[in-house]
């Protein structure tokens, strides 16, 4: 199994799309080319960023951003793992607004993390995608697109075309002039052709249900949780 760098290469990902999808291309022309995601450079820690995801489910940003502050403040650390929730108990949790169910979440990848259950940075670079999902989806309140959304911003992976996330289905549906969303075997089925480079097909999806492509200033929705 190689090694898996974080990030790849944009221009690469460019030349392909606009050489194999003269729709796509089209639509990548008017937004131009999207630059390499922030996340790919940023220190990243797995189980950290799995915490936060699980807080920030359901919630506005900035609602989710008090609770997390406020987690924070009461383990007495920035760093979210199972040391650190474990000088807490699940009332003082549910004070800083943790519901029960993500309280439940939180445990549990606490005590998977404690019994080595949970990939690092490291192991991860040696692991291909399938591998990190089916790694990461048993712990409670982490699904699929969360694990996606991870492999995509923080990792890096080219080639992850997250079928069931409706913004990449509405951007499929405005690129082929669909009266409806294509469901998410459709949409597999339609990214086969931009594979090895799924994940910049699947950016530039989001900014045109976004609305980018036809207007330059739309703002870009937060498709991650960093």
């Amino acid at each position: 199994m190689p090694r898996h760098a974080r990030g790849f290469d944009v221009q690469a990902a460019w030349d392909h799309l606009v050489r194999r999808d003269r729709r796509l291309g089209a639509w990548m022309h008017r937004i131009g080319p999207l630059p390499p995601e922030a996340g790919w450079r940023r220190r990243f820690d797995p189980v950290d960023a799995l915490a936060r995801a699980i807080l920030y489910q359901q919630l506005s940003g900035k609602a989710a951003a008090t609770i997390v502050g406020r987690v924070e403040a009461a383990i007495g650390s920035k760093r979210l793992h199972h040391d650190t929730l474990g000088r807490v108990d699940d009332a003082t949790l549910r004070a800083c607004g943790v519901s029960g169910n993500k309280t439940l979440a939180l445990r549990d990848l606490a005590a998977r993390e404690a019994r080595g259950e949970i990939p690092d940075l490291r192991h991860m670079a040696w692991m291909d995608e399938d591998q990190i999902v089916q790694a990461l989806v048993p712990v409670r309140g982490i699904g699929r697109w969360t694990v996606e959304m991870m492999l995509m911003f923080r990792l890096g992976r080219p080639d992850v075309l997250p079928v069931d996330d409706l913004g990449v289905r509405k951007g499929a549906q405005i690129v082929d002039g669909l009266e409806l969303p294509p469901t998410p075997r459709q949409l597999a089925e339609r990214g086969q052709a931009w594979g090895p480079y799924r994940t910049y097909a699947s950016l530039y999806l989001w900014r045109i249900a976004d609305g980018a492509g036809t207007d330059p200033a739309a703002p870009r929705t937060n498709r991650s949780q960093d």
